[in-house]
């Protein structure tokens, strides 16, 4: 299956808190999009690896994802080497997608600059025909994605483009809210971490309301860049 868009995450959970209400809107408009989780989050305060495996499929039903895979790489501990770009190349060039969404280039949690970057060299390695990878003793084509896009994460980083997400919002949060062992809930015993609070899960709206407000739309998303952003016609901004 030849994917649209791939969205890839550190942690099963910054696909949908970052990068969602886009991913819901071009599936509306009937794109194949996937989501490649890097580690299982296994070092999360709250719930277990096992909880987040059934969160993460439950919020890309919520979406309509085409398909979810896991890395299975170590939380914390993975780094931007051979064994970890090749295990990123493979998945490149199965599903073969246009434009890559990843990981904030720098940001509070070490594993999203981290996983940024590991991404970013992936994806341009991914297109060397040297570069040989097989799966199931195939021997997969090289593959270069199009566009590496970085969506925002924890800090306020200031985008180079947003997307308007304004019908989507509502898909945004529940694919969110399907991380039920992570966010907010009153009744929880689990340890408060920073992304359990009320003002937190509050936070995802209000921040997609600011972008939206600054283009004069309701709510949107923002994305940095590592090259220009070109237009066809100064009319295909909105």
């Amino acid at each position: 299956m030849k994917l649209d868009i791939l969205a890839i995450g550190a942690h099963p959970d910054d696909v949908e808190l970052s990068c969602s209400g886009t991913i819901a809107k071009e599936i509306e408009k009937g794109k194949k999009v996937g989501i490649l989780d890097l580690t299982r989050g296994e070092l999360g305060t709250r719930g277990t690896a096992e909880i987040r495996d059934l969160e993460a499929r439950n919020a890309a039903k919520v979406l309509g994802a085409s398909i979810r895979e896991n890395l299975g790489f170590k939380d914390a501990f993975f780094v931007n080497d051979k064994h970890h770009q090749l295990e990123i190349i493979k998945i490149l060039r199965k599903y073969q997608p246009k434009v890559v969404l990843c990981n904030a280039i720098t940001d509070r949690h070490i594993d999203h600059g981290k996983g940024s970057k590991l991404v970013s060299d992936a994806c341009f390695l991914s297109g060397l025909r040297k570069i040989e990878t097989s799966i199931d003793g195939n021997i997969q084509e090289p593959w270069r994605p199009k566009h590496v896009y970085h969506y925002i994460q924890w800090m306020n980083i200031e985008p180079d483009f947003v997307v308007d997400i304004s019908n989507h919002i509502d898909k945004k949060m529940a694919s969110v809210e399907a991380y039920t062992s992570q966010f907010y809930d009153a009744g929880s015993k689990e340890p408060s971490t920073p992304i359990s609070s009320k003002n937190f899960l509050d936070s995802i709206k209000y921040r997609a309301a600011d972008l939206g407000r600054i283009i004069g739309v309701k709510y949107a998303e923002g994305y940095t860049v590592e090259r220009y952003v070109a237009v066809d016609s100064i009319f295909d901004l909105i």
